[in-house]
């Protein structure tokens, strides 16, 4: 990304801007041409979660046979709560396979109470708790139905993943920029913010009988199961009707709604505090009624206890 970019977000305390958050964003309309770009919308980025949707959909595509709640964990950053790992473990047992075969890096669940439960009773970070075990379970299910190796699963040379990396360029409508190794461990594709947001037009306009639109549906119906109590995403999915939205670390935030107007965001500080308020404008901005999710749109500073001040959506204007 380029060195200067526009001011997206800024924290205002009692009437004194504070901090500044850059990045870029855009904006696609229901025909796919870009109605609204700010900063550089050409760079490749790296969507982190914010790829899984587009993953799941490579998976399904593959023959991974799920629909509803589980191919919604597929796609989904989750929040580790027993439900969520009991989804995952359902998802490995269909396939003849148990959590030893996760290959992704420990974790410990995002949702406060699971965390406090599993520490609770002196247990630990481990593969099943991670948010990513649903992806990784769900690329483990994908290789018994294809008929391809378990092991190495994560390599990018492996057919599971060349496959997904395939899809993923085929959705966004280019060359992936590169390849990495994400936090769990698994491949990890660069987009441009363009490309990205064209993949996630792609799942809101597929059939629904398509892989893309059995993607869309099973997130758009199983909020709690992309994401987790409270979560940001989940209240986006289940307040914005006919939307699908994805988070992603550091600061990326991605989403398209039925008529085929999809954004994508990229806070240039990985800031996650701004990603959902620029991501609530932009939406807005292209006439997505975001009302029941007003809130997200911004963020309270306190002092003493109490508002004083927010953070601000500041850099939402046309190229």
């Amino acid at each position: 990304m380029t060195a200067s970019l526009p001011v997206l977000a800024a924290v205002v305390r009692s009437g004194f801007v504070e901090s500044r958050h850059t990045g870029s964003l855009v904006a696609l309309d229901g025909s796919g041409r870009v109605a609204l770009a700010v900063g550089d919308v050409d760079a490749a980025v790296l969507p982190r979660s914010a790829n899984k949707p587009l993953q799941a959909a490579a998976m399904v595509r593959a023959g991974l046979d799920l629909d509803g709640s589980l191919l919604a964990l597929v796609a989904a950053s989750h929040s580790g709560e027993p439900l969520h790992v009991e989804g995952v473990l359902d998802i490995l047992a269909e396939a003849g396979l148990g959590p030893d075969s996760l290959g992704n890096a420990g974790g410990l669940p995002l949702d406060p109470d699971a965390q406090r439960a599993v520490t609770a009773s002196e247990g630990g970070p481990e593969p099943l708790l991670h948010n990513c075990s649903g992806k990784h379970a769900g690329m483990l299910a994908t290789c018994v139905r294809a008929g391809w190796p378990v092991d190495g699963y994560l390599s990018p040379d492996h057919p599971g993943q060349r496959h997904i990396t395939a899809v993923i360029e085929e959705l966004a409508g280019e060359d992936v920029a590169a390849v990495v190794v994400d936090g769990c461990g698994a491949p990890q594709h660069a987009l441009t913010l363009i490309g990205l947001a064209r993949a996630f037009r792609a799942l809101v306009v597929a059939p629904a009988s398509a892989p893309e639109g059995r993607v869309a549906a099973a997130m758009r119906a199983h909020p709690w199961w992309a994401g987790g109590t409270g979560r940001p995403v989940t209240r986006l999915l289940a307040g914005v009707k006919g939307l699908v939205v994805k988070d992603g670390a550091e600061g990326v935030m991605a989403a398209a709604t039925v008529d085929g107007t999809a954004v994508a965001v990229k806070i240039a500080d990985g800031g996650q505090r701004a990603a959902v308020p620029v991501l609530v404008a932009a939406l807005a901005s292209r006439g997505v009624d975001v009302a029941a999710v007003a809130d997200l749109g911004t963020v309270p500073v306190l002092g003493g206890g109490r508002p004083v001040g927010e953070l601000r959506v500041t850099g939402i204007g046309g190229r």
